[in-house]
């Protein structure tokens, strides 16, 4: 269910962080696909943004779409349908394939339990954003930043070079805010930025960038030491009632773990999620939604009738 009104995304030229009611029991997955006709003046960038989505989500969605010159009346898919991550539902769970992040609020009294998610960008191939548990450990606005040396060095061979701090500002990375995390070798956080059109995208070094009006509503949601889950799962499967989905996006680039990534595994794992419910998978369309790669949700199961595809065997 989403808690967001429609309206209110689509008169908004950016839009509030989307906002979904928890799902109870073995149920995973949250929001709605959306489309939108383009105006001969959108761009996929302007429009993702409009609906809390980065860039490449909404690129991955619309295959041959160009994502600057996407043309008038075109019809374009707005990925805000979600499989949550495998992951517990408490704190701040950073999925970094999918390029998104998701905060679980405490529970109020007497208030359904709510899930919150948001665009970012990751750590380029060389500056990979670190996987694991860890916290927040600090809380900054107003940030000044300060350059690790490395990155320094690499500015100064681009010709580019850095000052030791850039105080806050127009022409601070950082952006209005920042959140520390507890990962020792570097100083990792998850903060604004002065150039919103590069969240989700892989361009960061090793931090996590949200859009200015997302880091300065989660920072002020979000206390000291809250819990962070920083995975990397390029394919998410999930439950709406009786109905299994896939959610499959492409790897990080630099990514070389190619069994991970494989239609091999994907087979092992549907076959676990319905070795009890003994619910047949529609293996034509799990192999498509792996090679498209879209990160859209898609139903998996067979069912009877013209859609279905019977007589396709396991792969």
């Amino acid at each position: 269910m989403l808690v967001v009104g429609l309206a209110a995304l689509v008169c908004s030229q950016i839009a509030a962080a989307a906002t979904y009611l928890l799902p109870e029991g073995r149920d995973s997955v949250i929001g709605e696909i959306q489309y939108v006709t383009t105006r001969y003046e959108d761009t996929l960038l302007e429009i993702g943004r409009r609906y809390g989505v980065g860039y490449k989500e909404i690129v991955a969605a619309n295959p041959g779409v160009d994502p600057w010159l996407p043309g008038e009346g075109t019809k374009i898919v707005i990925p805000t349908q979600y499989i949550l991550p495998d992951a517990p539902r408490e704190g701040i769970v950073v999925s970094l394939a999918e390029h998104r992040l998701y905060y679980y609020p405490p529970a109020k009294p007497g208030e359904p339990r709510v899930v919150k998610t948001y665009p970012i960008s990751v750590g380029k191939m060389d500056w990979k954003t670190p996987l694991g548990v860890t916290r927040i450990i600090q809380k900054r606005e107003r940030p000044t930043w300060y350059p690790p040396e490395s990155v320094r060095r690499e500015h100064a061979r681009e010709g580019t070079p850095l000052p030791r701090a850039v105080p806050p500002g127009p022409d601070n990375p950082l952006g209005n805010y920042a959140m520390r995390l507890d990962i020792p070798g570097g100083a990792y956080l998850i903060h604004g930025t002065n150039r919103p059109e590069g969240v989700g995208m892989q361009v960061t070094h090793g931090c996590i960038r949200m859009f200015p009006e997302d880091i300065e509503e989660l920072f002020k949601l979000v206390p000291l030491n809250t819990k962070v889950r920083l995975i990397d799962t390029p394919y998410k499967m999930g439950w709406r009632g009786d109905e299994l989905f896939i959610e499959v996006h492409a790897p990080l680039e630099g990514q070389d773990d190619e069994e991970l990534f494989s239609l091999t595994n994907i087979t092992r794992l549907l076959v676990a999620a319905t070795q009890d419910s003994g619910l047949p998978i529609d293996w034509a369309r799990a192999e498509r939604a792996f090679l498209s790669a879209t990160g859209v949700p898609e139903p998996i199961l067979l069912r009877p009738g013209p859609a279905a595809a019977p007589g396709v065997s396991a792969p």
